[in-house]
Parts: C-alpha cells; sequence; structure tokens
C-alpha cells in the first residue's frame, strides 16, 4: 500500500524575509539558537525594541541577534512563553516548502519502518513546528499544537 502526498497550492501574499518584521534578541540569547534550539521564549525577546504585543498570533518575523546578525524566519505567538518557533533560515514557507519537509520525513520514515505505521511528522525535529501527524497505512492523523501552525494550515487547502 503506498502512501501519496498531496500536492498543495501556493500561498499568496506573503511578504518577502526582508520585508517582515524584526523580533529582536536581548544580548546573549542568541546561544540556543546558534546551537539548534528552535524554540525562543518570551524573556529573550529585546521588549524595548520588539514589542510582542504587536505581533498577531502565527504572524511571521525576522529573527536577529542583539547585534542585527539574521537568525532566521519564525512564526510568533506573543501570547506564549515559547513566544516563536524557527522554521528556516530565510525560506518563506509556501507549498513547496511544506511538500519538501513532508517528503524528507516520509523517505526516513520508509526506511526505518517496514510498515506504514508511525509517526510521520515529529514537530520540530522535521522542521514543522507545531504539527504532529501520524500514519496508519494510507490514513494520517494531524494534530496541530501552535497557532503558527494553524495559520500556515488555513493557508493551504488541502491540509
Amino acid at each position: 500500500m503506498g502512501f501519496t502526498i498531496i500536492e498543495v497550492l501556493p500561498m499568496v501574499d506573503v511578504k518577502t524575509a526582508a520585508q517582515l518584521p524584526a523580533l529582536r534578541l536581548k544580548r546573549n540569547e542568541d546561544r540556543r539558537l546558534n546551537a539548534g534550539h528552535l524554540w525562543i521564549f518570551s524573556n529573550e525577546v529585546d521588549t524595548q525594541q520588539t514589542a510582542l504585543n504587536k505581533f498577531k498570533p502565527g504572524d511571521y518575523a525576522r529573527v536577529l541577534a542583539h547585534n542585527d546578525r539574521a537568525m532566521g524566519l519564525a512564526y510568533v505567538n506573543p501570547q506564549s512563553l515559547i513566544c516563536a518557533r524557527l522554521l528556516s533560515t530565510w525560506s518563506i514557507p509556501d507549498a513547496a516548502w511544506l511538500a519538501a519537509r513532508i517528503r524528507i520525513a516520509l523517505k526516513l520514515r520508509e526506511r526505518l519502518y517496514a510498515k506504514p505505521f508511525y509517526r510521520l511528522i515529529f514537530g520540530e525535529s522535521d522542521g514543522l513546528p507545531g504539527l504532529i501527524v501520524d500514519r496508519y497505512g494510507a490514513i494520517c492523523v494531524v494534530q496541530i499544537g501552535t497557532a503558527g501552525m494553524e495559520r500556515l494550515k488555513s493557508r493551504f487547502n488541502t491540509l
């Protein structure tokens, strides 16, 4: 029994990364991101330069270290302790981005499991923070756990 990834429609009306508002970190609060962590906690944000309340849950932002060094692109939830989750270095999430991340996860799981019964998407570890997908043969069960992923979902007709 095969598994088919449904192609999704491309997103429209998304700003380029350079046009996104900045989420500036306090001095030395980029250490965890440099080590590969994907979460940004609200107490790590320089709220003098970045007012968290200007963001709506799920908004995109450019993450900048205190010295203006670019850290990547994230979605923000100002109402959460984990106020941002890094998505990528600088590619705006679109249909190709989503499909590529799912394909990578699928190839890995198909190498590891003889039968198609497994967790296909493990959120952050598969580069899709806030998304869990469990596969039961030809059926997938999707769980969305963040405002940012919920907002992404609304941009795709088939997710």
